[in-house]
């Protein structure tokens, strides 16, 4: 399999595809804004997710369910603004599409005709399909997602690890390859064991992106703000903090309001 890492000027749900066939790694994180989606894109990450983290990231919430169809569309309008490369996928909210399948779609439509998204993503599996196949079918394109679904945490009762057990797993498996027979260029599989989540990416020709699913996938995402370390709270195994963006950003504006206190800004050369 070749390693060979083409230069994409577009990133499509085509160019993911190849990436996989080729063995190139897909880069994927979260962006909610224009001004940190600009940097994201230009900085070569292949997928950004406007994720229904926006909830706990931006809104302060303690789960994902409160975030509205107008919120996710307000967040994914300004990030697609931001982009010239990337794939922007955007997370359907809690309540949008689990209902029945017309509401799924009308939804998806929202979402690809106002913000201007490139691709919706839905949580869940069989008992998702019906809701899957109808935006399907309006030509949307649909990223799936196994495994961890936060949307349903007050089913799960914990953030803990899925599909240990022998029957959840052999779902998980049969549920990706349903999202591959219905027409999903993609799936996210988190917080699974590594080695189901290998097996998976291994029984399936779309691109299985990981969260917390070890390194036999296709490509990984996490939250922006958790690898730049925007937020110190959150330290699960999975995540690699790149920056403390929190301490620096810290020590930056208890300068500032030092300088302002002691008269020592601005000085003469930051004024007219």
């Amino acid at each position: 399999m070749s390693t060979a890492k083409k230069d994409y000027k577009r990133i499509t749900t085509k160019s993911l595809i190849d990436m996989k066939m080729n063995g190139e790694k897909i880069s994927m994180l979260t962006a909610y804004d224009f001004t940190m989606a600009k940097i994201v894109d230009s900085a070569g990450v292949d997928v950004i997710l406007v994720g229904d983290s926006a909830s706990n990231v931006m809104a302060g919430h303690e789960t994902t369910l409160p975030i509205t169809l107008d919120q996710m569309i307000y967040h994914a309008s300004s990030v697609v603004r931001a982009c010239e490369r990337a794939l922007v996928v955007v997370d359907l909210p809690f309540g949008s599409y689990q209902s029945d399948p017309k509401e799924a779609l009308r939804s998806s439509i929202r979402i690809m005709k106002e913000s201007g998204g490139h691709a919706v993503k839905l949580e869940g599996g069989s008992e998702i399909a019906a809701s899957i196949k109808k935006i399907l079918n309006a030509g949307i394109p649909v990223m799936g997602h196994l495994g961890l679904t936060p949307q349903s945490i007050y089913k799960f009762g914990t953030y803990s690890v899925r599909a240990k057990e022998d029957a959840e797993a052999e779902k998980l498996l049969e549920d990706a390859k349903m999202l591959e027979k219905l027409g999903c260029f993609a799936l996210v599989l988190e917080k699974i064991p590594a080695h189901l989540a290998e097996k998976v990416a291994q029984s399936i020709s779309i691109p299985v992106i990981g969260i917390g699913a070890g390194s036999g996938v296709d490509g990984q995402v996490l939250v922006l703000h958790d690898i730049i370390g925007m937020t110190h709270e959150f330290s699960p195994r999975f995540l690699r903090r790149y920056m403390n963006l929190f301490e620096e950003m810290s020590t930056a504006i208890g300068q500032y309001v030092s300088d302002v206190k002691s008269k020592d800004f601005p000085n003469a050369n930051e004024q007219y």
